[in-house]
């Protein structure tokens, strides 16, 4: 996602979310957002009631859209948002720019805050972190996944060599990572190390993490 530090202002910001554009998802794209829903549903049992936060979810928030039959109530937040998003009566849309975006956001009214392949996107990915836990709920989970270096190549060799990934969102990269980058973070933002769990996913070029307040 674009820029969110006021000393950036010189930086190119993105105007659309994922999967705004016409451009047809691959097959490695579909894969991918398979292994990422796979690995939520792994980490959460049951969807039913709860209030979920998708942080940087997409142009049509394809994963919370699957569970919003579920759901007590989603906020959806990315660039721009599809307009069926908007009008849907569970859901509280909120277009613009990390972290700035989440202000609207009351603090520990969600139980499930996801934030899937978004923090490699930020310039300030601490302050998006921080909000992310403030708005966490006691008890609640949050869930994050960010790239690996081991990944950074072959992304860009899929994007930039193959086609077949989009060379616009690995131009939008801003950082890769490995645990000794991330832990760190999670911790800067206020999870305690206990509440954190991090493991690699997506063969490796991923990392995912699990924060849970308990």
């Amino acid at each position: 996602m674009p820029n969110a530090n006021a000393g950036l202002l010189n930086q190119p910001e993105r105007k659309e979310a994922y999967g705004a554009s016409s451009r047809k998802e691959t097959v490695v794209d579909r894969f991918g957002i398979w292994l990422s829903g796979h690995e939520i549903r792994r980490s959460v049992k049951n969807f039913n009631q709860i209030r979920v936060a998708d942080i940087g979810c997409g142009h049509n928030a394809t994963f919370t859209s699957s569970i919003l039959d579920k759901v007590q109530s989603a906020v959806l937040a990315d660039i721009t948002l599809s307009a069926a998003l908007k009008t849907h009566p569970k859901v509280t849309a909120l277009e613009g720019y990390l972290p700035h975006v989440l202000s609207a956001v009351k603090s520990g009214s969600q139980d499930l805050v996801m934030c899937i392949s978004v923090l490699e996107h930020v310039w300030d990915p601490l302050a998006v972190l921080k909000e992310l836990r403030r708005i966490l709920a006691p008890g609640g989970t949050c869930l994050l996944s960010v790239p690996t270096w081991r990944g950074k190549w072959f992304l860009e060799f899929s994007a930039f060599r193959l086609r077949t990934s989009p060379a616009e969102e690995m131009d939008d990269h801003k950082m890769y990572y490995d645990f000794r980058d991330f832990w760190p973070l999670l911790v800067q933002a206020g999870f305690l190390p206990h509440q954190i769990r991090c493991h690699r996913y997506k063969f490796g070029i991923g990392l995912f993490g699990v924060c849970q307040l308990v």
